[in-house]
């Protein structure tokens, strides 16, 4: 890959891998708690709805955590039938009510019997695992495996068995995982490597990612996925997600950058 393509996406890293980058995205909701669980509720559900506009996501995850009474984890565990009521008008694009309140049925079960949300990830993920795709489809099974689960619900936890991107479980895991001291990504979790994360793939890592030479594929699918990681660890084997930043900077926040068209 070439030294100057890297120096460049090295360039925009710096630039948007900083707490400057945290008002204005999805990250911010998580970023406003410090108990671990708390963080991972509401980042986990606010991440399966970052589709469309930023802001519009933020707005339906500040109407999550007003209908949670701003303690996800607290609601999660305590909240009863009639506390139930006020999800039954949620809608977020696609996400209807009946995903919201299977959302909760799934939290409630699974913190009354678990400390970490990461453990639904980790535990399928081994050492020599290249990659964080066994966890991604052991997740899916977990999370559905509920004689209550709507099939509705399944189109919004995806999984690589149906060769999806995995876009949105994708950056959640790069919030809990990466710990780079830069403010921005959480880091709170131990079990899984940074080299085992992909890319969140989008429309727009896409698209600069092509303009950069970084990715021939022309499926958007898995095998992209894993295609754009791999390239991407050309640059830093050991946290190449971190380029997350720069190609979706490029794309949404720093549109049409002419240096780019200084580059091979």
């Amino acid at each position: 890959m070439s030294k100057k393509i890297n120096e460049y996406l090295n360039h925009l890293v710096e630039k948007y891998n900083n707490p400057a980058f945290i008002a204005e995205d999805p990250i911010c909701l998580p970023h406003r708690f410090t108990k671990k669980q708390d963080i991972e509720i509401i980042g986990f559900w606010v991440s399966i709805l970052a589709w469309g506009q930023r802001k519009t996501i933020i707005k339906s995850g500040e109407r999550l955590l007003e209908l949670m009474d701003h303690s996800p984890y607290d609601f999660v565990l305590n909240h009863g039938d009639a506390d139930l009521k006020r999800f039954e008008r949620f809608v977020h694009r696609t996400f209807q009510p009946t995903d919201a309140l299977y959302f909760l049925h799934f939290f409630k079960k699974y913190y009354s019997e678990n400390e970490s949300l990461e453990n639904a990830f980790s535990e399928s993920i081994r050492s020599e695992d290249i990659t964080v795709e066994n966890g991604l489809v052991s997740f899916a099974k977990t999370f559905f495996d509920d004689p209550y689960a709507p099939k509705r619900t399944r189109k919004h936890i995806a999984s690589p068995i149906r060769k999806s991107t995995c876009k949105r479980i994708n950056m959640f895991l790069r919030w809990m995982v990466r710990n780079d001291g830069k403010g921005v990504d959480f880091g709170l979790w131990n079990t899984i490597r940074t080299d085992q994360l992909l890319i969140p793939y989008d429309v727009h890592v896409e698209r600069n990612a092509r303009k950069l030479g970084l990715l021939k594929r022309k499926q958007r699918d898995w095998k992209a996925v894993i295609e754009l990681t791999d390239n991407l660890k050309a640059f830093d084997a050991h946290d190449p997600v971190k380029y997350d930043y720069a190609l979706f900077g490029l794309g949404v926040l720093q549109k049409d950058d002419p240096d780019i068209l200084l580059l091979p």
